[in-house]
């Protein structure tokens, strides 16, 4: 009988840097979800935003719940179509390892100050963070492969599989990640992404869709009887479509929030009691079984009942489902992170990471962490030593941003 990480050829088990097995009876594939799962970058996620700035309050998730939560849908839903469910689980517990302080606004404001030396890009740095930065292997030429995980593995995180180019904001590798990237690439279809990075897509839009919605209902900031107020839903209607749905039309996107909100198990109030703590959980574990169940047969209709994985399929995703998610993105986006109390806060967090940037140019090697400043002494030119001060930014955590900030921007 063949197992599931046997179903993937030689070429997708093969890594970076050739190295014999540790432990028997252990897939390649397990191996690499444990380097991950034991990594310094993913437990950094506990301290960085998801929704509000991480320990604001005790409820509402970090990027480290949310990595796990993904990580879970993944792995169910790349398990029932034939994925290795390692490589799925992976793929979700590494998706976001690469973000930095302040979740997407840091995002914005690390592009900007890297604007010069090929911008940041959250997926670009995830990879880095992967193939570089991460300290676990070596090469013969005494350079970090980072985790030195499998092809199919690391192909599993490409969400965007291209460089940066002129006019799209997403990108999933710098120049200087590009020889990896190609390795990880090589055979692949020409910008298209595996299946397992489909997968991890969507759960990543499933959880983050429903919980950023259960998260801004607890913290009192969306209110549940916007299905009674025609503007806010036309508002969020709109936003949707120009964020997150563009080739689905405002009307469609205004019946999917009817559809969502029609539901029987959509609460009509909020107190935080035991009773509304329930009845709100009990709407994002049927949210997530609405998503994911759908896209399963939609996959398994298209594409047969055969297990799939690498590029054998595409993840078939149902057109009233996306509007759905799509909605449920827009409802957190404007009543949270669009909150009329967010815009002085997102202002001052942008300013402390680009004076901090600025500061540790002045500064450098002084001031970086042990890990970061040989790099930075070894570093060619002042290109490549800006994109080291750029990493080292990109993996401080919220509040330890701060405290950098405080000491060397005096």
């Amino acid at each position: 009988m063949v197992t599931t990480h046997e179903a993937y050829s030689d070429h997708d088990r093969q890594r970076w840097v050739p190295e014999s097995a540790k432990r028997a009876n252990r897939s390649c594939f397990q191996r690499d979800r444990a380097r991950v799962l034991h990594s310094s970058a993913l437990r950094r996620l506990a301290a960085k935003t998801q929704v509000v700035l991480a320990g604001e309050s005790d409820f509402p998730r970090t990027r480290l719940t949310h990595t796990l939560e993904v990580a879970q849908i993944s792995r169910e839903l790349g398990e029932a179509l034939g994925c290795d469910p390692d490589v799925a689980d992976l793929a979700g517990l590494a998706h976001d390892l690469g973000h930095p302080p302040f979740g997407h606004n840091g995002e914005d404001a690390l592009n900007e100050a890297a604007q010069e030396i090929g911008g940041f890009e959250g997926n670009a740095q995830s990879f880095r963070v992967l193939t570089r930065l991460e300290s676990k292997s070596i090469t013969s030429s005494g350079q970090s492969a980072g985790l030195n995980l499998t092809r199919a593995s690391l192909d599993g995180v490409i969400k965007y599989p291209w460089p940066r180019q002129p006019g799209n904001r997403k990108f999933n590798t710098y120049s200087d990640d590009q020889a990896v990237f190609d390795w990880v690439r090589d055979g692949a279809p020409t910008d298209r992404r595996c299946f397992e990075a489909q997968v991890m897509d969507w759960s990543d839009d499933v959880a983050y869709s429903v919980h950023d919605v259960e998260d801004g209902v607890h913290g009192g900031h969306i209110d549940l009887e916007i299905a009674a107020d025609p503007e806010q839903k036309q508002a969020v209607s709109q936003l949707a479509h120009d964020w997150y749905a563009n080739d689905i039309a405002v009307d469609e996107l205004r019946e999917a929030l009817d559809r969502v909100q029609g539901l029987p198990q959509w609460p009509r109030k909020f107190d935080a009691s035991a009773a509304d703590m329930v009845a709100l959980k009990n709407l994002t574990s049927s949210l997530i079984g609405r998503f994911v169940q759908p896209s399963i047969e939609a996959t398994r209709a298209a594409f047969g009942d055969e297990p799939v994985h690498r590029y054998g399929a595409d993840l078939v995703i149902p057109r009233d489902r996306r509007s759905e998610v799509a909605v449920l993105k827009a409802l957190a986006n404007l009543f949270v992170f669009q909150r009329e109390d967010s815009a002085a806060v997102y202002q001052r967090q942008r300013e402390v990471l680009a004076e901090l940037v600025e500061a540790l140019v002045a500064q450098a090697p002084n001031g970086l962490d042990a890990l970061f400043a040989p790099v930075f002494l070894s570093a060619s030119d002042d290109a490549a030593k800006r994109r080291v001060i750029i990493d080292q930014v990109a993996s401080l955590t919220d509040r330890s941003v701060i405290r950098w900030h405080t000491t060397l921007c005096r």
